[in-house]
Formats: C-alpha cells, sequence, structure tokens
C-alpha cells in the first residue's frame, strides 16, 4: 500500500509521523478504545452506515462523551478529505481509531473520544484472492465471548500473536478459538464454512467481531434463498466443510483452499464476490 503524507487527528490535518500520543496515554497503556478499518471507491465510502452503526455503538459500550459536533457526517467529510489530500483517488483503505486521553486506570483525564484517521492506496483492480489462503488453528491464545467481543477494541493482542504464530509457520492465516475450543474469527477476518449447500458462520456470541462485511454477506445471502445460519462453529465443521472463506471490508471475501489436511474449493466464495461485492457493492 503506497505511503500516505498526511493524517487527520481530532480536527487537524497533521503531517505522517506526526506524535499524538502522551506515555500516559490510555490507550496506549491499556487499550483503551476502538477502530474501524474502512473502504473508499469511487469516492464513496462503502458500507458506511454498517461502520457508523457499530462505531457508535462501541462508544456507547465504552463509555465515552461524544460531543454533539462528532457524528457521521463529521466522520465522512474527514475521511473523504483526507483521502484526497493524499492523492488516494481509487481504493483506499481507511484506519479511523478512537481512544481515550491520558490517566490511570481509575481516573481519566475526561472521555473525550480522540480520533486518528489514516489512508493507504489499494489496488485499483478489486478481486478475489487467485491462490486460496493455506490456513492453522492457533492454539495459544482465546478469543472471549462477552459484551465486548463484537467490537473492533484495541485490545488486539490474541489476534496480533495469531498473526504473527500465523506467519512463523508459512501460513496466510490464523482461525482463533473462543474458551469453548470453538472457532470464534480468524485473525483480521470473519470466518464462513460451506456444506451440502447450506452456510455457517459464528454467532457474535461465539467471540466474533461484529465485521460489516459479514453483515452484509448474511442479507445477501438470506435474499439470494442460500441456507444460512449463525451458530457453533467447531473444528470439525471445518475440517469437513466443502468451502472455506473469510470476510472483512478491504478483500471482501478471501477463500480457504487449505485447513489441516482438509481442502477445499470456491464455488460458492466465487459467485458471492462477483454478484455481491465486484458486481455492486
Amino acid at each position: 500500500m503506497a505511503a500516505a503524507d498526511f493524517l487527520f487527528f481530532n480536527g487537524k490535518m497533521l503531517r505522517e509521523g506526526s506524535p499524538v500520543l502522551s506515555a500516559d496515554n490510555r490507550s496506549f497503556r491499556f487499550g483503551d478504545g476502538c477502530f474501524e478499518t474502512i473502504q473508499v471507491a469511487g469516492g464513496r465510502i462503502l458500507l458506511f452506515p454498517y461502520h457508523m452503526e457499530r462505531l457508535f455503538r462501541s462508544l456507547e459500550l465504552l463509555r465515552f462523551d461524544v460531543p454533539v459536533h462528532f457524528d457521521s457526517a463529521y466522520l465522512q467529510e474527514h475521511i473523504l478529505q483526507l483521502a484526497r489530500k493524499n492523492g488516494h483517488n481509487g481504493r483506499t483503505r481507511i484506519r479511523l481509531t478512537i481512544f481515550r486521553g491520558n490517566g490511570g486506570l481509575y481516573d481519566p483525564e475526561n472521555h473525550y473520544p480522540n480520533h486518528v484517521i489514516q489512508s493507504w492506496e489499494l489496488p485499483d483492480q478489486w478481486e478475489m484472492n487467485q491462490n486460496g489462503l493455506v490456513t492453522g488453528i492457533f492454539p495459544d491464545a482465546r478469543r472471549s465471548c462477552d459484551l465486548y467481543s463484537p467490537l473492533k477494541h484495541n485490545n488486539y493482542l490474541p489476534n496480533a500473536m495469531a498473526a504473527l504464530w500465523a506467519k512463523e509457520n508459512r501460513l496466510n492465516e490464523a482461525f482463533l478459538l473462543n474458551p469453548y475450543n470453538r472457532i470464534a474469527d480468524a485473525t483480521i477476518a470473519n470466518v464462513f464454512v460451506v456444506k451440502n449447500g447450506s452456510v455457517l458462520t459464528p454467532a457474535l456470541s461465539e467471540g466474533a467481531v461484529n465485521g460489516v462485511m459479514r453483515r452484509y454477506l448474511l442479507e445477501q445471502l438470506h435474499k439470494e434463498g442460500i441456507p444460512v445460519a449463525e451458530g457453533q462453529l467447531t473444528a470439525e465443521h471445518l475440517f469437513d466443510a466443502s468451502e472455506v472463506f473469510l470476510t472483512n471490508a478491504i478483500s471482501g471475501i478471501r477463500w480457504v483452499q487449505q485447513a489441516g489436511q482438509s481442502a477445499y474449493g470456491n464455488e460458492l466464495s466465487a459467485f458471492l464476490f462477483n454478484k455481491f461485492i465486484a458486481g455492486g457493492l
């Protein structure tokens, strides 16, 4: 991804690399905040209402005091402004990070949603991965199943360690388990499996992030009349599937070729990508 010249911080356009945190920052110390990973294409923010609904629900649960001006219109304006300022006129990846300011665990200075927006250029052509992903199950951590697990919060250690583990083991991705040893998510994506024409994805109560692409595809699957369920996804479901695919806001759909000793095709995932993502997201 091409480097950017500018970032947006608390109402100001700054040079990329400008300091925005102090050593006393609660996000740096405690992971106190949340983030959104967003795609801009054709001058518009894809799935923007879904992102905003999740973001403001996250801010409510994380007990931020949201000022009146900090709304979806404000964020939309400055996301698009930053992309233009950085010369990112095609497909663009946006990261919006929200964090509380300075303070100790029990005594934050305030609950204002400090915010940083960053942008990176993406390839103009949006295609599903040609080569399927080779994956494995990360054994060393568990994703929680609680009020905060559906959020994209700044406590990302299990996912970060799973990504390092995948790289060390020459894998493209890793699945994370929940405390019940069922599959919750992949490191940067939601998980879908296909068996006998039916689709299964972990429920949010299973520790899955409430992904915007997950939500969009669930809606499209229902409209298309393809059987789909949100529930418990075990390792047995994974290894016995005919297809496995991963979803997020940037890649859309990536198909999995292998997990352990199991190999998969991509017939349904290619159909879904071509019709509902490349064909008109």
